[in-house]
């Protein structure tokens, strides 16, 4: 006989045996004692759930007309609540006895009125002709009826709280001629109804038919998305899917404006990661060495390119002519790009040195035999030492070729009096310019984007281009027109450019910073800085409440524009996608420390 079966008997009180299996049950957990909260006290206008306060709300009254979407602003409401919508169909039958009933009520009371010789009521006649309009859809099956119930649970801090979450939401509806009460007394009922579970335990409802009944359909909140493309992020208002393919849309560019460390490289690096998925060729232009861990991830190409690199390019190539442009196009073309370069090169010119550069490199290319009349696809070009040879030779040319000179023998000759040693044939390409000189920085983009923009020319592909801190190129008014020509001609050679950019103020300064702005259907306003987020609400026509939010924002967290419409976005990685494109110091050291232990 076990220790537990027996019975005790003491001053003739029984004592039961406690079973092993009833203390094991005791202590088990179950879901719901793991979600409920740690107390919950009942009054009659709110719930107090542990630490948050609830009040419920059902609403009692409609207006005669419901327009489209008149749900939406509560919907999108950027407060904590929940909201049940339960829908009991009514028979028809049924309903068209009571129809008959009270249609004949009105008729009744009408033709009163009207032997007593009194004014006509108007709202009798209204409703007489809304019950007669009713019954014949009824009756043709065109419409249904329904019993609705509308609950609101809220949910705060504080009754303060609570009181102004319930105003705003009661002045949004009473616009509307809809009005709610508070479940007085009921609030248990009010919460259980608004909890997953479609059990209507207020039971307060209003007959609707079908047409104004669909205005109540709850997923009309606003969303920014298409039905391919990749993940930009999640909305913000709803936690849906921020889905874009940028190549569908009118054109294919985007901006990006954030302050430093507001996550938009993390943004840009994630854009691409995903791009690449989808059979794109990514092109980078990169100030600060932030692609080179991403190249090496994914396979691609990384030049560095520096006064000591031994990535060279020589901006005296011309490319191949496609089949709808002559020789003389693209040679034409090429000069006039070049006469740019120098004006960055020498820190500008006067008209008259224009014209005698413009014709100095005419000649420099005739020396190679490139000319307009010539098949030059085979040619060597020349080098930027051979023009300088011509410069010299010709009157007025002294001057320029003494502030040459530092290109072709003095410290920065290795950076661009070479021949063209860069292959750019792979899916990923990242041009890094961090080691460049800061003085060179703006001659080296010009360079480095006008080979690419050759390169792209050459054959039909779709591809990405990506230029970070995009004030650099803002700088020179020929830099500037090059990245605003892009942006209008890319679409043409199925090329996005994305640029990026944390100083507001230069990109704006610029007269090609607008019309930059406005040639990209993608625009992405990160956390910014309260220096620069007036220019940025006045441009981009914000709302006080969405010139906060980007102020308040955390990191990877703003605002993400398509054309009109435009929605808050938080930008989500996978955790392997986030070790592939983290731009964390402390996250960059730990990998690499990883990669040391390995070996």
């Amino acid at each position: 006989m076990g220790i537990f079966d027996f019975l005790k008997k003491k001053d003739k009180v029984q004592i039961a045996p406690i079973l092993p299996a009833e203390i094991y049950e005791a202590g088990v957990l179950e879901l719901k004692d793991v979600i409920a909260p740690s107390a919950l006290k009942v009054s009659p206008r709110e719930l107090n759930l542990g630490d948050k306060i609830v009040r419920s709300f059902f609403v009692i009254s409609y207006p005669r007309f419901l327009s489209e979407s008149w749900f939406a602003p509560i919907i999108n409401l950027d407060k904590v609540f929940n909201i049940s919508i339960f829908i009991h169909p009514v028979e028809t039958a049924k309903v068209l006895r009571q129809f008959q009933k009270k249609v004949a009520e009105v008729q009744s009371q009408i033709s009163i009125r009207e032997q007593k010789g009194l004014v006509r009521d108007p709202m009798l006649d209204t409703a007489y002709q809304d019950l007669e309009s009713l019954r014949d859809q009824l009756q043709q099956a065109q419409e249904k009826l329904f019993d609705v119930g509308v609950y609101i649970s809220i949910y705060g801090d504080s009754e303060q709280e609570l009181d102004k979450t319930e105003s705003e939401i009661k002045s949004i509806l009473e616009s509307k001629l809809v009005y709610v009460k508070p479940a007085l007394f009921q609030q248990e009922q009010g919460y259980r109804s608004n909890l997953p579970t479609a059990s209507d335990e207020l039971l307060v409802h209003s007959k609707l038919n079908s047409s104004p009944l669909s205005s109540l359909f709850p997923f009309i909140s606003f969303d920014l998305t298409s039905d391919k493309g990749i993940l930009y992020g999640i909305n913000r208002h709803n936690s849906s899917l921020v889905l874009f393919d940028r190549f569908s849309l009118e054109n294919y560019n985007s901006i990006t404006f954030a302050k430093s460390g507001a996550g938009k490289s993390y943004a840009t690096k994630l854009e691409i990661l995903r791009t690449l998925m989808f059979d794109t060729d990514v092109i980078v232009i990169d100030p600060e060495r932030e692609y080179e861990y991403l190249a090496e991830a994914t396979g691609g190409k990384y030049f560095n390119i520096s006064l000591n690199s031994e990535h060279h390019i020589n901006p005296f190539d011309l490319p191949v002519p496609r089949e709808d442009e002559s020789g003389a196009d693209v040679l034409r073309s090429n000069i006039i790009n070049l006469v740019g370069l120098f004006r960055i090169m020498m820190g500008g010119l006067t008209p008259e040195e224009d014209a005698i550069i413009d014709k100095a490199i005419t000649e420099t290319y005739a020396l190679k035999d490139i000319t307009p009349d010539t098949d030059f696809s085979h040619t060597e070009p020349p080098l930027l030492s051979d023009f300088e040879l011509v410069l010299a030779g010709m009157e007025g040319g002294e001057s320029l070729v003494q502030r040459l000179t530092k290109y072709t023998k003095g410290t920065w000759s290795g950076f661009i009096n070479k021949p063209t040693n860069v292959d750019i044939g792979a899916k990923f390409i990242v041009f890094s310019l961090r080691d460049m000189e800061e003085e060179l920085k703006p001659v080296a983009m010009y360079i480095v984007t006008h080979y690419i923009w050759n390169a792209i020319r050459k054959n039909l592909k779709k591809r990405l281009l990506v230029i970070d801190e995009a004030w650099w190129m803002m700088k020179s008014e020929d830099t500037a027109s090059f990245l605003l020509g892009l942006a209008k001609r890319g679409r043409k050679y199925y090329l996005g450019v994305a640029t990026i950019t944390q100083d507001v103020d230069d990109f704006l300064k610029s007269p090609y910073g607008l019309p930059i702005i406005t040639n990209s259907s993608i625009q992405v306003l990160l956390k910014q800085s309260p220096s620069s987020i007036d220019r940025l609400q006045q441009v981009f026509n914000l709302t006080d409440e969405e010139k906060y939010l980007l102020l308040e924002s955390d990191v990877g967290e703003g605002i993400f524009f398509v054309g009109l419409k435009h929605v808050a976005i938080k930008i989500i990685a996978s955790y392997t996608e986030d070790q592939i494109i983290t731009s964390d110091p402390s996250q960059i050291l730990a990998i690499k420390e990883a990669k040391k232990s390995l070996q």
